[in-house]
C-alpha cells in the first residue's frame, strides 16, 4: 500500500522526468556555444563535436552499470550519488582552460549523467504494470520533450547575455535542485529482498543473455534508428541553425520547439491509445507519421529551401511517430527480461547511445555539409527503424 500512494503522487512523474531530463539537458544546452568555444580553447568545430562525441560515449558504456548497481544496492542510491557527481563534472567543464580539458570534463559528465535516465526507467517498471506503465511513460515522455526544445534556448541566451561557462554553472545548478527533490521525495522502488547480489561472474553472464537476445537488440535498435532520425538534426544544429538556416544563437527554438511539440503531441496520443490499441497497430501509426515526414523533409529540403515553416514541418509530425513508437518498443524491450528490468534498462540505453555516438561522430560530421543529405539521412534512419520493428513482429508471430 505504501508503495502504491508513492505511485500516485503526481510529483513523482515530475521527479522522474527530471531525472529523464538530465542527459538531453547536458546534450543539448551549451550547442549554441560551439562557436565561442573553439574561438576561446583555440579548437576548430571538429575538435568541439568530440566534446559531444566522448560524453556520450562515456554516457553508454557507463549505462551497462547504473541499472545493474541499482538492481543491487537501491534505485535511490545510485539516482543520488549519480546526481551529486554530475553536478561537480559540470563545474568542472565550466572551469576548463583547454579543449583537452573539457574533453576530460565532458566524458565525466557522461559517466554519471546516465543515471537518472537508466533508473527512472526501471522505477517506472518497479511501480506500475501494464497500460498504467504505458501512460506514465507517455507523461514522463512529454516533459522529456520539453528539455531538448528549451535546452538550446536557455544555453542561447545565457550566452547573449554572458559566457560559455555560465551555461554550465546552470547545468550543474539543475542537478543539485533535482539531488534535493530526489532526496526527499523519491521513494525507494526496490526493496531489499527483491535485490541482486553484485557479483562480477552472474553479472557478465546476465548481459550476455541480454545482448545475445535478438529481440531485445533489434527492439533497441530500432528506438535508437527511429530517435537518430530527429537526432541527426541535433547533433547537427550548430551547423543546421547558424549556417543553413542563417540564424543566431538565440534563434535555435526554429529546429527544438518543433520537435518539443511534436514529442508532447505523440505522448498524448499515446497515452490515448493504451489499452486500447496494440502494439502492432500502434506502430503502425508511429511508422506512418515518421515515413511521411521524412519524404516530406526530403522534398522540402530540395525544393523549397527559402521557406522554414516548411522546413521546420517536418521535424513536428516526425516526432509525433517517434513518441507514439517509444513507450510500446521500450516497454517490449523491457518485458522481455522481467526479472532484471534495471540491467535490462542499461543495455537498452547502452546500445541507443553508442548509436547516438555513430550519428555524432560519423554521420552528423557526413551530412551536415547539405540540407538534403541530412534529410536522407533522417528518411534512412527512419526506414531502418521500420524494417527492424516489421522484423521483429515477423519472428513474434511465428513464435506465437
Amino acid at each position: 500500500m505504501r508503495m502504491l500512494r508513492h505511485a500516485n503522487r503526481p510529483s513523482l512523474i515530475f521527479i522522474l522526468a527530471g531525472l529523464a531530463m538530465i542527459g538531453p539537458f547536458s546534450i543539448d544546452t551549451y550547442l549554441p556555444a560551439f562557436p565561442e568555444i573553439g574561438a576561446e580553447l583555440g579548437a576548430d568545430r571538429e575538435a568541439v563535436q568530440e566534446t559531444l562525441s566522448l560524453y556520450m560515449l562515456t554516457f553508454g558504456l557507463m549505462t551497462l552499470w547504473h541499472g545493474a548497481l541499482s538492481d543491487s544496492f537501491g534505485r535511490k542510491r545510485v539516482v543520488l550519488f549519480g546526481l551529486f557527481a554530475y553536478a561537480l563534472a559540470s563545474v568542472g567543464c565550466a572551469f576548463s582552460t583547454s579543449i583537452e580539458m573539457l574533453w576530460t570534463m565532458r566524458a565525466a559528465q557522461g559517466v554519471f549523467a546516465g543515471a537518472g535516465m537508466v533508473v527512472s526507467r526501471a522505477i517506472v517498471r518497479d511501480l506500475y504494470e501494464g497500460p498504467s506503465a504505458q501512460r506514465v511513460m507517455a507523461n514522463i515522455a512529454v516533459m522529456f520533450a520539453i528539455a531538448p526544445a528549451i535546452a538550446p534556448i536557455i544555453g542561447g541566451w545565457v550566452l547573449y547575455f554572458s559566457n560559455w561557462r555560465n551555461i554550465f554553472f546552470f547545468i550543474a545548478a539543475l542537478a543539485a535542485i533535482l539531488f534535493v527533490a530526489c532526496w526527499r521525495y523519491l521513494p525507494e522502488s526496490l526493496p531489499p529482498e527483491k535485490r541482486q547480489p553484485f557479483a562480477v561472474v552472474p553479472l557478465f553472464r546476465n548481459y550476455r543473455k541480454v545482448f545475445s537476445s535478438a529481440s531485445f537488440v533489434q527492439l533497441s535498435f530500432c528506438i535508437s534508428a527511429c530517435f537518430g532520425g530527429y537526432f541527426l538534426y541535433v547533433l547537427s544544429a550548430p551547423v543546421f541553425i547558424r549556417e543553413h538556416l542563417g540564424l543566431g544563437e538565440t534563434e535555435f527554438y526554429w529546429l527544438f520547439v518543433p520537435g518539443m511539440f511534436g514529442m508532447m503531441s505523440g505522448s498524448w496520443i499515446s497515452g490515448r491509445i493504451a489499452g486500447r490499441w496494440s502494439d502492432q497497430r500502434t506502430l503502425k501509426l508511429a511508422f506512418a507519421l515518421m515515413g511521411v515526414a521524412a519524404l516530406g523533409n526530403c522534398l522540402i529540403s530540395e525544393f523549397w529551401q527559402d521557406s522554414i515553416w516548411l522546413t521546420i514541418s517536418p521535424f513536428f509530425v516526425y516526432n509525433i511517430g517517434v513518441a507514439v513508437a517509444m513507450p510500446n518498443v521500450t516497454l517490449c524491450a523491457l518485458d522481455l527480461f522481467p526479472n532484471n528490468r534495471g540491467m535490462a534498462a542499461s543495455c537498452q540505453s547502452c546500445i541507443q547511445t553508442v548509436s547516438g555516438v555513430f550519428v555524432s561522430s560519423f554521420l552528423a560530421p557526413f551530412l551536415w555539409h547539405s540540407r538534403v543529405g541530412l534529410a536522407l539521412g533522417m528518411l534512412g534512419l527512419c526506414a531502418l527503424g521500420g524494417c527492424l520493428v516489421w522484423v521483429w513482429f515477423c519472428v513474434s508471430r511465428k513464435r506465437d
